[in-house]
């Protein structure tokens, strides 16, 4: 009677944890704030059941090391480090349940489920943000080595630009052109050279301005040896992310910047977006490393009423502004007209950190959210008709022992789902169908038990005996075929990626529940059910 007592209340107690783990609870989400766009905690009501990618929808990405602009010594240690750096962003990012896991060598995978900007996810993922401070060519010497570079050019073969360029420049200063007809015709007769033919003088010192159509040309003569030989020492050309409109012709701005920055990214510290209420532009405000904040502080010192070029990914952010002040401490990057989420996703991977090496998608897949719900309905369907179908064989061929495993299988459906959540683990589509397995799992313990106490029912055994002995033989069969089936799992687990990992460790959950239904609290409910009948000479099997 104690025995029989002591099974009860741990049923009853594993009854109501599972149930306790299962209701909604608040949960903490860090959320950009709509009016400053600073992250922040915020509790949401949330059941504790992680849905996988293929259930709520996101997107699925796999990313390698781009290798393109020079080689990787070391892959797996770039991948790995890349992982913390993509981690970070995600968290920040505010998507619930993130997957980011290293698969192999070289290759990084990230799960973003029921992301609903994927474009914006796949930027701020695959950013590389390293940040860099610059003064631009203040000497012209990128300007005086022109004709250098022309020669060095023409000397290789490359031809050199004509005549209506000069007009092209006349155009882009709106210059009147009745006047500058005769300067024209003069110039006619002694053609710029190959690279000078592109590059128009900007309003600043190291700006330069090539029309967008001739682009391509210009970054095919800048990788030309003639050209990196010709440049001066301690200047390097960098291009500008914005597209300038001067008269009819749009330009894209070209940069003679030191080939030293003041300072890199890693001196930040903090970075947050906002709007400048002044001019209403977006703008990432920084701070600074100690360390940084002296070094910061003495280099703009140095350069007062100079230009300093704030670089992000070797491109030029915006126009150069002037430095009217020695700056200490803090600091701003000014995005002009571009909208806030922008400075938002900026100023998150500046606090994330830069990668060290870019990173290249070999591999994309977004899943809408209506597909995801397709997946859980018609996942939740095959999974009820596979349940009434074993409910239905179980009543009929077992009749009232039938209904006992029957009984003994919710409780299993909740053990399974408590322990999922308590966990952390996620529910994917191959999960349900790991799930389902495991409840077919459950159902062959019990026609095991089952069998075997027919069989001492059948030697002439009472049914006490009969049901200590048939649970006692089936045992070994039992755990046998559990613990073989589990090992496989927990290998699919350690060497799977995302859907076989899910299929795994549900099956794994599943198992272990189905082990202590079948064993624990079938047996539980035939003692329960011999005890109100004392007298009992056969048994329902």
């Amino acid at each position: 009677m104690k025995e029989l007592r002591y099974r009860i209340s741990l049923i009853l107690a594993l009854l109501v944890l599972s149930v306790l783990q299962l209701l909604p609870k608040n949960v903490t989400q860090r959320v950009p704030d709509a009016q400053t766009g600073r992250m922040k905690d915020t509790a949401v009501r949330r059941v504790p059941i992680s849905l996988g990618l293929d259930l709520q929808g996101g997107i699925h990405l796999a990313l390698e090391i781009d290798q393109s602009k020079g080689p990787v010594a070391d892959c797996a240690d770039a991948i790995r480090r890349a992982e913390t750096v993509v981690r970070r962003r995600v968290d920040e990012f505010g998507t619930t349940e993130p997957v980011v896991q290293v698969i192999g060598q070289c290759r990084l995978v990230v799960e973003l489920a029921g992301e609903k900007d994927p474009a914006r996810a796949k930027q701020i993922v695959q950013r590389s943000a390293f940040l860099e401070f610059r003064i631009t060519d203040m000497k012209n010497l990128f300007r005086d080595a022109l004709p250098a570079i022309d020669a060095g050019l023409r000397k290789a073969g490359v031809q050199g630009g004509r005549a209506s360029t000069v007009s092209a420049v006349s155009q882009l200063f709106g210059r009147d052109s009745t006047k500058q007809g005769a300067t024209d015709t003069a110039a006619s007769a002694n053609a710029p050279g190959a690279l000078s033919a592109l590059l128009f003088q900007g309003q600043m010192p190291g700006e330069f301005l090539v029309p967008v159509e001739q682009v391509p040309r210009a970054e095919s003569l800048l990788v030309r040896p003639e050209v990196r030989a010709g440049l001066p020492r301690g200047v390097e050309l960098r291009w500008g992310t914005e597209v300038e409109s001067r008269g009819a012709r749009p330009y894209r701005a070209l940069y003679a910047v030191e080939d030293r920055p003041i300072i890199t990214g890693d001196e930040l510290t903090k970075a947050s977006a906002k709007r400048d209420q002044l001019n209403n532009h977006s703008v990432v405000v920084f701070d600074l490393t100690r360390r940084g904040s002296r070094k910061f502080c003495d280099a703009t010192g140095r350069h007062v009423r100079d230009y300093m070029a704030i670089m992000l990914d070797s491109r030029v952010q915006g126009q150069p502004p002037i430095i009217n002040d020695q700056i200490c401490g803090t600091g701003q990057i000014d995005l002009q007209n571009k909208p806030l989420t922008e400075a938002q996703d900026l100023a998150l991977v500046l606090r994330a950190g830069a990668l060290p090496a870019p990173l290249q998608i070999v591999e994309e897949q977004t899943i809408g959210p209506s597909l995801g719900q397709d997946s859980i309905h018609d996942g939740i369907r095959a999974g009820i008709v596979g349940v009434v179908l074993v409910i239905l064989i179980m009543v009929v061929y077992y009749r009232l022992s039938g209904v006992l495993a029957v009984a003994a299988l919710s409780l299993y459906v909740l053990l399974t789902l408590a322990g999922l959540s308590l966990f952390g683990f996620t529910l994917t589509l191959p999960g349900l169908a790991g799930f389902v397995l495991s409840i077919g799992i459950a159902v062959d313990a019990n026609v095991l038990i089952f069998e075997r106490i027919r069989e001492e029912m059948q030697h002439g055994k009472t049914v006490r005996l009969a049901v200590d002995e048939g649970f006692k033989h089936a045992m070994s069969a039992i755990i046998d075929s559990n613990v073989a089936t589990a090992l496989t799992a927990f290998i699919l687990y350690l060497v799977g990626t995302g859907p076989v990992q899910g299929f795994a460790i549900t099956l794994i959950i599943g198992i272990a529940a189905s082990m202590i239904t079948a064993v624990y609290v079938v047996r539980t409910f035939f003692l329960v059910w011999i005890r109100r009948r004392p007298d009992m000479q056969t048994l329902s099997v």
